[in-house]
């Protein structure tokens, strides 16, 4: 699985190469803060998604090998929600905090968006074995499931920030649907089997 984390490392990272490549060339259009801002907004989701995919497809395909790539994926994640917003303080909004501080509040989709991002902090501050050792594995599942409210915000914030053809944010929600989908019918077979009683043995089956 090492040299497999080492292909997919440099493939995480060719988002922001290709980027990089368009802004060297002047190539970003009219309003390259706006591509800037919508491509690494576009790559959190993507890799949100990827990340909660891990574990169905590792269930279906019995590749267990495959969960040593969810924590690489998360941060990668969280490395491009880094990049978008750091794109939105620098770049459009020039670290004006009252400025900021208004759109937070009074425009919903960077409200929900600025809320996902925070949610996402600890997430990745508690990425590390150290930390899941120090929290214990019972607390650290629990902080780790706010990924599910992290990627519900930010199909909302995408849903809400796109304001004519809704196409590309409700593929993306039909995908986080279905990943959903999987857990909560996952969980609900995993409850039958639980409950549903053992063969008796030929002992209790006696009279």
């Amino acid at each position: 699985m090492q040299w497999f984390k080492r292909v997919v490392f440099p493939l995480c990272l060719a988002p922001l190469a290709l980027l990089a490549v368009d802004a060297y060339r002047d190539d970003l259009g009219a309003n390259p803060i706006e591509v800037i801002t919508h491509s690494t907004g576009t790559w959190t989701l993507v890799f949100l998604l990827i990340t909660l995919g891990i574990t169905p497809l590792r269930r279906i395909t019995g590749v267990n090998a495959l969960i040593k790539l969810r924590r690489m994926l998360g941060l990668f994640a969280f490395f491009y929600a880094c990049l978008h917003f750091a794109t939105y303080f620098w770049l459009d909004q020039f670290f004006d905090w009252p400025a900021i501080v208004k759109d937070v509040i009074k425009r919903p989709f960077i409200t929900v968006g600025f809320a996902s991002f925070m949610l996402l902090l600890p997430l990745a501050l508690t990425s590390t074995n150290a930390m899941m050792k120090r929290l214990g594995g019972r607390r650290w599942q629990w902080l780790h499931r706010l990924v599910y409210a992290i990627a519900i915000g930010g199909v909302v914030h995408y849903l809400w920030l796109v304001k004519k053809d809704l196409t590309q944010p409700l593929i993306y929600a039909a995908v986080l649907g279905l990943l959903l989908g999987y857990r909560i019918f996952h969980r609900w077979r995993s409850s039958v089997v639980r409950a549903k009683p053992g063969p008796l043995s030929p002992q209790t089956t006696q009279v």
